[in-house]
């Protein structure tokens, strides 16, 4: 980086008002690969991978306007897994740490990070440059020519996206929000959360996906939809179910920021007790498609970023700001009811395929939070839960089941 610090973007300081115990606002990427992790290799793999991203290096301070990274010397070590996912990794009182870690069980490496120092994009990014590393020194000679995923410039990496490509537009209408079916009942305790692993055939899904006429994130939301309205109470049956769609804003602007560059869509629909996969995909798909044009992805994102250009903000202390952020956010909760992240499909040198298994995400959550990838045919569907009840998932992956989808699941095991 060009400098020693710099301050957080937009989207960092929401995680870092809004992170609990509950939801430590931490993001998880595995690889498995075809072979066991060699922990001495791993820790000589991720030392030189950390010098080639000078993004992540560094370590989160509180100043008296705003929160800000420091570059720090500070070695990343792998260490066996011995936490829950998604464990917590930042607060106030240990600021002098790295804000990611890295872990290995038997052949899969795992990376957490805090969700301020970057979003789902770059941690894929981080995570691959990391595997390429390792592999390359189990291997050498057969590996040693496969390029690092690593390509833009230590300043485009630290760019703050939001800020440069800013452009101030206002959007003609902004249509009223509704109150929406917020998913309720029993949290698990200890401030735990149910990690749900499921496998699906990427090509049995697409080919459905086909048969429809929609995307798969439309197949899949779609599904979550009937999921949750099955286990609604029939006096609530009434109320409109929001999915939350994280989009990838590199996708719309010419951006290599290793920061947070992404808005958060979402689509609203009510069902009825005649609704089938039939009739709400393509209705979901529909408003998908609407809500993703270029048009209104860039004038949410300007209007998102304009209170960072508003006269008055900055001199405003950040405990203010703080607790502002955690009361706009917990007004903007109030229209969701769950989130599917759809990260797409990792692709990776084909030099490297022999020696991947596959991929999985996950992100915490106070409710109910799915990311999916796919690697080859693996599609893989990570979701975290602070639910004691398992019912949507069970009627979400019945629902695929019947659909006529080959299903394999695993959970983590909680107290109850």
């Amino acid at each position: 980086m060009s400098d020693s610090w710099y301050k957080v973007d937009n989207v960092a300081k929401v995680f870092l008002a809004t992170a609990t115990p509950q939801d430590p606002r931490v993001f998880r990427i595995s690889c498995t690969l075809n072979e066991e992790i060699d922990p001495d290799t791993l820790n000589e793999a991720l030392r030189s991978t950390a010098q080639e991203w000078p993004q992540f290096q560094v370590t989160l301070h509180r100043g008296l306007f705003w929160h800000y990274f420091e570059s720090t010397d500070q070695l990343p070590t792998a260490q066996p897994e011995n936490k829950a996912p998604c464990a917590p990794l930042y607060t106030p009182e240990r600021r002098n740490r790295l804000i990611y870690r890295v872990t290995y069980f038997g052949s899969r490496i795992n990376l957490e990070m805090f969700h301020a120092i970057t979003d789902g994009n770059g941690g894929l990014l981080y995570l691959k440059s990391i595997v390429r590393n390792y592999l390359a020194l189990r291997h050498p000679g057969e590996l040693d020519s496969v390029p690092s995923p690593n390509s833009a410039s230590a300043g485009d990496l630290a760019q703050d996206s939001f800020r440069t490509f800013y452009g101030g537009t206002k959007r003609d209408t902004v249509a009223k929000k509704v109150k929406v079916y917020r998913l309720h009942g029993l949290r698990l305790p200890y401030n735990q959360q149910q990690f749900f692993e499921g496998h699906l055939s990427a090509k049995q899904v697409l080919d459905r996906c086909h048969a429809l006429g929609v995307s798969m994130t439309s197949y899949l939301s779609a599904s979550f939809m009937l999921a949750i309205y099955q286990d609604m109470p029939a006096l609530e049956r009434s109320k409109p179910i929001s999915i939350s769609l994280p989009v990838n804003l590199r996708n719309y602007y010419p951006s290599e920021t290793a920061r947070n560059f992404f808005n958060s869509v979402s689509v609203t629909h009510t069902l009825t007790d005649a609704d089938t996969l039939e009739t709400v995909a393509p209705v979901f798909d529909a408003k998908l498609r609407e809500i993703l044009k270029p048009e209104n992805i860039r004038a949410q994102m300007d209007e998102y970023e304009k209170l960072e250009h508003m006269p008055g903000i900055r001199p405003v202390p950040l405990f203010i700001k703080n607790v502002t952020v955690k009361l706009f956010t917990k007004l903007e909760n109030r229209y969701v009811t769950a989130v599917v992240s759809n990260m797409g499909r990792v692709s990776i040198p084909e030099e490297l395929k022999p020696h991947i298994h596959s991929f999985v995400a996950f992100s915490s959550s106070k409710t109910l939070f799915t990311v999916v990838c796919s690697y080859g045919d693996d599609l893989v569907l990570g979701t975290a839960s602070a639910l004691r009840s398992t019912a949507i998932l069970q009627r979400f992956y019945r629902g695929l089941t019947k659909d006529g989808m080959d299903v394999t699941l695993y959970a983590t095991e909680v107290e109850k």
